[in-house]
């Protein structure tokens, strides 16, 4: 079931067997929607955050130098000049934890388009539409793109026939309960 990405489309008539209107072509069409509209989000976003990204490398580059001036004998540089850039390099670090953030949620939308691309393929393919083990393996892939065990154990519920809010506040709770820097997750994830 590899299929090429932005393959999906929407369907008029799925088979001989099918009318000209159903709701798996109407569902096929809003999934490839989605699939279009994360995409889109995560393009324009892309680009907002790589312009970000290149000025707060520049002012990383300039607070540093201003650092080496101010400790430099005679630079000419006050004190205070040398506070202020130590505070912008700080500020600039807790930038960087935001992009870090920013990173992880375009990494888990993608996922998301992945796999609403892949239920679309398996329900316009009729032969694998009603079997279970194409769909068994679906969940597998989506369950092994998970990196944070909230993520895992939200999927556990909802697979287990929970409502998405039972399973919202179970994920929730375990991510406030497990919060720290990276984010739940050992993953290295590198801007610059």
């Amino acid at each position: 079931m590899n299929q090429q990405r932005h393959t999906l489309g929407a369907y008029s008539k799925l088979s001989h067997n099918e009318p000209d209107w159903s709701q798996v072509s109407e569902t096929l069409s809003m999934l490839a929607l989605a699939v279009a509209q994360i995409d889109t989000s995560l393009h324009e976003g892309g680009q907002s955050v790589d312009s970000l990204t290149t000025s707060f490398t520049a002012m990383a580059e300039n607070t540093s130098r201003l650092l080496q001036l101010a400790g430099e004998s005679g630079a000419g540089i006050s004190a205070e000049a040398g506070q202020i850039a130590q505070a912008l390099q700080q500020e600039i670090q807790q930038a960087i934890v935001a992009f870090q953030f920013y990173d992880r949620l375009s990494q888990r939308l993608n996922h998301v388009g992945d796999s609403l691309e892949q239920m679309g393929h398996l329900i316009a393919d009729p032969a694998q539409r009603y079997t279970p083990v194409p769909w068994e393996s679906l969940q597998k892939k989506i369950k092994t793109n998970y990196t944070m065990e909230a993520e895992r154990i939200m999927f556990e519920h909802i697979m287990a026939g929970h409502s998405v809010a039972e399973a919202l506040e179970i994920y929730h709770h375990h991510f406030e309960n497990s919060r720290d820097d990276s984010f739940g997750t050992d993953d290295d994830i590198e801007l610059f």
